[in-house]
Formats: C-alpha cells, structure tokens, sequence
C-alpha cells in the first residue's frame, strides 16, 4: 500500500459537494491499485467515483492502466468525474 496518496486539485470542491447535499463520502485514494478515488453513499445506494481533474489536458485525464484493468473488471456502478455537476450527476443528485 501507498504511503501518500495523490489526489486530483479539485476533489476536495467535490467532497464538499458531495457532503453538502447529504451523501457520505470514503476516501479510497490509499487504496491505490486502480481502485476508485470516492465511495459515496446517496439515498440508500453505493456509488464510487474516480476524479479527474477537467483543468488538465484530456490526456492527463485518462486513465491509468490500473485504472483501466480495474474498471473492465468490476461489474458495479463506477463512474469518472471531473467536475461537482459531474460527480452529481453521477450519483442521481442532478
């Protein structure tokens, strides 16, 4: 396991967001691996959510290989952000 986790600029502003409208919200970026950045709870569901910063490029928004290998694999609901209205709509709050 990772020692420091790297989080993008703006997951903090999607945190807030997030808690602002109700939804609890893990941090998984220790995890590392591909695993996603976000474990959100909304009205009785599970969402998770890999964040993005949308100020970068759009190459420096894909995703990693792990990230990759990790999403084809899960058979879930997983969903990559990049902004709040994004992360809201994720999650059904849009």
């Amino acid at each position: 396991m990772r020692k420091t986790a790297r989080v993008d600029a703006n997951q903090t502003a999607i945190v807030d967001a997030l808690r602002a409208i109700g939804a609890s919200v893990q941090s998984l970026a220790m995890v590392g691996r591909g695993v996603p950045d976000l474990l959100v709870g909304f009205r009785a569901q599970n969402w998770l959510l890999e964040v993005k910063d949308g100020a970068k490029p759009p190459s420096a928004q894909r995703l990693t290989p792990d990230e990759a290998a990790w999403h084809d694999g899960w058979r879930g609901h997983v969903a990559v952000v990049a902004s709040i209205e994004e992360a809201l709509h994720a999650i059904g709050a849009a």
